[in-house]
């Protein structure tokens, strides 16, 4: 997996590729909250906690790999929080290329994909991440990760994630879990996703 964010023995938060305002499926409300709040507190606490840990110079996907406690719980949602914020756009929402391909021969349809991907967002219980990854075996599988998880935890290549915590919606959705999901369809950027391929 490519290195998302540097590491300089500490890091920084990411740059929105995007003007959020231009989303609209995202209120900017949300976005002050869930990336200016909630995201630059996980970057925070993350580089308070890495002095001494020894994971001090590793990648991000590195230090989530061997991480513990509260270092894993920080370090895990910078990453989550960095491929979920980086995968959206006004452009490309509909899958093309390789990754077309791999969700035609892994789930016969773009359709089926979705409504699987949606249906364990929504049962997923509590916080946590519904994610696509490429698996060891190059099949396409959809997880569901608790809490700060990763995929790459398991070995696999994170693709594509939605947020089921509740900061990332409630205030757009309040406890509509599922609308929330659907509408985000509207701003995935597919070309984001086959470059993580």
């Amino acid at each position: 997996m490519k290195d998302i964010l540097p590491n300089n023995g500490s890091f920084e938060m990411m740059t929105l590729p995007y003007d959020p305002e231009i989303l609209g499926v995202i209120s900017n409300n949300t976005f002050a909250f869930h990336y200016g709040k909630h995201l630059k507190a996980y970057v925070d606490n993350l580089n308070k906690l890495l002095p001494g840990s020894g994971l001090e110079n590793l990648p991000l996907t590195e230090v989530v790999k061997k991480a513990q406690g509260g270092l894993f719980n920080n370090a895990g949602q910078v990453l989550n929080h960095t491929m979920y914020f980086e995968q959206f756009g006004t452009n490309n929402h509909e899958p093309e290329g390789k990754i077309k391909e791999l969700i035609t021969s892994d789930f016969g349809s773009f359709e089926a994909f979705k409504k699987e991907f949606e249906q364990k967002g929504v049962s997923l219980f509590g916080s946590g991440w519904v994610w696509l990854s490429l698996n060891a075996e190059g099949k396409l599988v959809i997880t569901q990760e608790v809490n700060a998880g990763n995929p790459v935890c398991s070995g696999m290549q994170p693709l594509l994630t939605f947020d089921v915590w509740e900061h990332a919606y409630y205030l757009d959705f309040q406890n509509r879990r599922a609308d929330h999901l659907s509408a985000l369809w509207q701003i995935v950027d597919w070309k984001v996703i086959e470059n993580r391929l």
